[in-house]
């Protein structure tokens, strides 16, 4: 096709898009879509659904076809924002923010279909908000709580002993589990099980590993207590969790305890 015919082309697109927009809907759009980051970075969730559910009817203006391929684009182009934004506030270096945009991406092509859209938006939202959560840093009275926090989110994915953590930050073990039990309301042998469990959602939902293939990556002794344990916290089986897209992340919260 010549550029000529490119132009005109596009010169049309241009118009029919024009006569189906009118300035106040662009003047919602935006507004809704800095209230979206707003609220995602403000780990909204309930909000940032609903807005994000906005946007998605105001981006449906042509046939059921065309509607999908703009919301697809679209979902593709605020992940990317996104995207920009954390890099920019120093949450995820560039290589990480590579990753991060890909694996969005991925999830956009593998998984979105005409029927899904807004389940595929839901799950957008709980990926940028997981990532968001990771980062928070802990602030619990006692430094040596918080820094034990940090060492077990760093390093998720490793045999994580408590007797090691103890030595690591030269305290006993009985006076670590006292004090981190006393600041959190969570043993810390439970907390590891937590935050594994936590990080755990973001492999069944993004990658094809196999389950027994991350219950091992998480160093669970066998895929039947992995299940077990996944169960407790999230209510559902780790195959269960990988089907039901529209589900909800278990996240945890810990509790201070307004006593100390």
């Amino acid at each position: 096709m010549t550029s000529e015919k490119l132009d005109a082309s596009n010169l049309e697109l241009i118009n029919t898009v024009e006569k189906k927009v009118n300035v106040q809907e662009a003047d919602v759009f935006f507004r809704l879509e800095a209230e979206l980051l707003q609220q995602i970075f403000s780990l909204e969730r309930d909000k940032a659904r609903h807005t994000f559910k906005e946007i998605q009817d105001i981006l449906s203006i042509h046939t059921p076809e065309i509607s999908f391929k703009i919301i697809r684009n679209y979902f593709i182009v605020l992940s990317s924002i996104v995207t920009r934004q954390l890099q920019e506030a120093s949450i995820l270096n560039e290589k990480k923010a590579f990753i991060f945009s890909a694996t969005c991406m991925e999830l956009i092509d593998a998984n979105l279909t005409m029927k899904n859209v807004s389940e595929i938006g839901d799950e957008l939202i709980e990926f940028y908000l997981y990532i968001l959560k990771e980062k928070e840093k802990p602030t619990f009275a006692h430094e040596t709580v918080n820094q034990v926090i940090e060492y077990i989110d760093q390093n998720v994915e490793k045999q994580l002993i408590v007797e090691e953590i103890a030595q690591r930050f030269n305290v006993s073990t009985s006076h670590l589990s006292r004090i981190f039990r006393e600041h959190t309301t969570v043993t810390l042998v439970e907390f590891i099980t937590i935050r594994k469990i936590e990080e755990v959602q973001y492999y069944l939902r993004f990658t094809d590993q196999k389950i027994a293939e991350i219950a091992e990556r998480f160093h669970f002794c066998n895929q039947s207590y992995f299940t077990r344990v996944f169960k407790k916290y999230t209510g559902l089986t780790p195959r269960r969790f990988r089907k039901d897209l529209d589900g909800n992340y278990f996240q945890f919260t810990m509790k201070k305890d307004d006593s100390l």
